[in-house]
């Protein structure tokens, strides 16, 4: 915990720079649920038949993880460190362990890669990390929430790439 908490000191953001700290207050935000699954939801209404399927299997996936995620903080319920920034995060999600960003920012780069098109697995394999690093140099994660939510979610997705032909029968979602 210590050398933890040490680590996540040293990446914290110290800069008073406006654009630093909008650059990472944007990329700290972008993995939002509800913005993903608004999104999502915008595709799946309005897209051709894959992409259809394609956002409705993200959105299954994306709940199937934001419930693992939710029952690990409640069980371990490790405090975020504190700080100023992430008001909404620390007033509605007082546990940072594991990550949920980080968590689905894996699980979204799992998936795109996996499913494709290539562009968008390479664009979230590189938007991942940045999410997950913004987290931490914002101050509403330590190190090891982010590490544990990447493995998390990295776990999450390549398990339910093999369940996809199973997710994919689901009634009413899917064309």
């Amino acid at each position: 915990m210590h050398l933890d908490a040490r680590l996540t000191d040293w990446l914290r953001l110290r800069s008073e720079n406006p654009l630093w700290h909008r650059m990472f207050s944007f990329f700290a935000h972008s993995g939002d649920s509800w913005f993903w699954l608004a999104g999502l939801g915008l595709v799946w209404l309005f897209a051709d038949t894959e992409w259809h399927n394609k956002a409705a299997f993200l959105g299954v996936v994306l709940v199937i993880e934001s419930a693992f995620v939710l029952v690990l903080k409640f069980a371990i319920r490790r405090r975020r460190p504190e700080g100023e920034w992430g008001a909404i995060y620390r007033n509605t999600d007082p546990h940072s362990f594991p990550s949920g960003h980080a968590s689905r920012a894996a699980v979204l780069a799992v998936l795109a890669l996996g499913m494709g098109p290539g562009w968008f697995g390479w664009l979230l394999l590189v938007w991942a990390p940045l999410v997950c690093l913004a987290r931490v140099m914002m101050g509403v994660h330590y190190l090891s929430d982010v590490l544990a939510g990447i493995v998390l979610g990295t776990l999450i997705g390549l398990g339910t790439l093999q369940l996809q032909p199973w997710i994919f029968s689901l009634p009413l979602i899917f064309r």
